[in-house]
């Protein structure tokens, strides 16, 4: 495989798994909140077998969503959805200054006290709920990529499916492990959230410009949504939503962070 192309593959992989991180490390703190009824021995069983669940259904959604990625109508319903999904979120937090916390999240979900495996079946569907959010938007950001040599995948390019699944499956040992670091991470800077939700709906622009590029739709010149320069363009305010995310954000002191983890 040449450089350029694994360069490329691995810039995709890497904003995958930073977007993943921000994105995760709130529900990481909802699932620990799912499981705080249990007994302490049963908690970390809990979480296994919810997040063994994601991992079945993130490959399994994503083997089904390589044979329909060239459907147009499904490629503008991603679309959509990521823009509702960031706009949503934008408007809730910036314009009626909502910050649910992750306590009222849970809440939402009907947490109470279930036993064990009444749990463990909520916790499945909450990472569910989390995997569609980050399997469209990891599709929408791989699919431009340039095919590879490896073999086809379900109906996608090998490469891309291989880095779509890493993506997704990265996102899901963050939400495990290492969720304290993006946990603290956003404390001191909580414009990233934003940013994070910002990106989503920039990443749901692509996809858009994507299906807008169909043969069937003919809106746009097929070869434009893989051209250098909407890359180019693509990338640079990504980075810039990004930096201002951090550079933005009034810095905040960590005095209850370690309590809140």
């Amino acid at each position: 495989m040449e450089l350029s192309l694994l360069l490329e593959y691995g810039w995709v992989l890497l904003v995958l798994i930073l977007l993943e991180g921000i994105l995760a490390a709130d529900n990481a703190l909802v699932l620990a909140i799912m499981v705080k009824n249990l007994p302490e021995d049963q908690r970390k069983k809990a979480l296994f077998y919810g997040l063994a669940g994601a991992f079945i259904f993130r490959f399994g959604s994503l083997f089904v969503i390589s044979y329909l990625i060239d459907v147009w109508q499904v490629q503008a319903i991603g679309a959509l959805y990521l823009l509702f999904m960031s706009g949503n979120h934008i408007v809730r937090k910036v314009w009626f200054k909502k910050k649910d916390s992750a306590e009222e999240k849970a809440e939402r979900k009907k947490v109470g006290t279930a036993g064990f495996w009444g749990t463990v079946i909520k916790v499945e569907i909450a990472d569910i709920a989390f995997a569609v959010d980050s399997i469209l938007a990891a599709v929408a950001l791989a699919v431009t990529l340039p095919n590879t040599p490896i073999a086809s995948i379900g109906g996608m390019d090998g490469g891309k499916f291989i880095v779509i699944l890493t993506g997704g499956l990265i996102g899901v040992i963050i939400m495990r492990f290492a969720a304290t670091i993006f946990v603290k991470l956003l404390h001191k800077r909580p414009g990233l959230e934003i940013a994070a939700f910002l990106i989503v709906g920039w990443v749901g622009v692509k996809l858009a410009v994507y299906t807008l590029s169909h043969p069937a739709l003919d809106f746009l010149p097929e070869a434009f949504a893989e051209s250098k320069m909407w890359k180019i363009i693509f990338y640079t305010v990504l980075v810039c939503i990004a930096l201002a995310g951090w550079f933005l954000s009034d810095k905040k002191e960590d005095a209850d962070v370690e309590k809140m983890v």
